[in-house]
């Protein structure tokens, strides 16, 4: 029996629709696999699952951190087996849902055993780290770990601090101990289903949703983050959409200037998760044209769960 069933796809592709009806459908239990939606008053800016829908499924892995704290795959993978064990325990189906494809392979692939760090250089280098400007630090993560650039710019001066510390710290890049460090827990067995979107389909659903986003408040949300003290290089404030917004609000671009970003920002994250998908995902995923009904996408994804349990 599979452990888990997941319904993955690039932004924008309708992940939330097609799952809550699946979930419905099978009594199952959502899974968020997106992260930023962990994060706490970051709800426009992440397009987080409305209250509505929560109160229609049950809803695991939101609103878990502030924004100044930092969320790893493999702190998702922890949580995730708990959720999924007792989702698993109540007779129901753990379904996970989301983009972020680090937090699926954390289950499929468990990450390594953490090496040993001496905690008196950890600090420090810390420290050290915490007054370089953030092109000081992509510079060291394309001498260090140049495989895991792209990866680690995206993810902020604390995705580029940790790869930078377990290289200067182990002696070895974090790109090497994923692929070859020993895991620290079994792998999981998931169905795992992806929606298909139609490039120019997916970049006018892209520019539609920035354009809801203004629209919903979202300078007013990042305003508010800011005057609580969550500044750009906090962990959830460097995500797309945020970013951009703070450095309207700082003066240094328009807000039209920022919304562009944020739209092709966007694609090309889009562009990246429809790449990760093509060479990460197992060659039994089953893919879900989104051209079709959602009526119609339910049904192929509930068909192809039931013979397998």
């Amino acid at each position: 029996m599979r452990d888990f069933l997941a319904i993955t796809g690039p932004t924008t592709s309708g992940k939330t629709q097609v799952s809550i009806a699946v979930a419905e459908a099978l009594d199952g239990e959502i899974i968020c696999m997106d992260s930023r939606q962990v994060y706490r008053g970051m709800d426009i800016g992440t397009d987080k699952v409305s209250k509505k829908n929560r109160d229609r499924v049950c809803h695991h892995g939101l609103d878990l951190r502030d924004p100044d704290e930092f969320y790893s795959a493999g702190q998702f993978g922890r949580d995730a087996r708990g959720w999924i064990e007792g989702i698993s325990a109540r007779g129901r189906v753990p379904l996970l849902v989301g983009g972020t494809g680090l937090f699926l392979r954390s289950l499929t692939h468990p990450l390594f055993k953490q090496p040993g760090i001496d905690a008196n250089r950890l600090q420090a280098l810390r420290g050290f780290m915490a007054k370089r400007p953030t092109t000081e630090l992509e510079r060291w993560v394309e001498a260090l770990d140049p495989g895991r650039a792209d990866l680690a710019r995206e993810g902020g001066p604390h995705r580029l601090g940790r790869t930078i510390e377990v290289a200067l710290l182990t002696g070895r890049p974090l790109s090497w101990w994923h692929s070859q460090g020993t895991p620290d827990q079994d792998p999981l067995d998931g169905l795992i289903v992806v929606l298909d979107k139609d490039r120019e389909e997916l970049d006018r659903c892209i520019d539609a949703r920035v354009t809801r986003m203004a629209a919903g408040g979202l300078v007013d949300e990042v305003k508010g983050l800011m005057e609580k003290g969550y500044g750009p290089t906090a962990p959830g404030m460097s995500g797309t959409g945020y970013r951009e917004i703070a450095a309207h609000l700082a003066g240094e671009i328009t807000l039209e200037e920022a919304l562009d970003r944020m739209r092709s920002q966007t694609r090309q994250y889009a562009r990246r998760q429809l790449t990760w998908f093509r060479h990460q995902l197992p060659e039994d995923a089953i893919h879900v044209d989104t051209s079709q009904s959602v009526e119609a996408q339910v049904a192929q994804v509930v068909a192809a769960w039931r013979p397998r349990v």
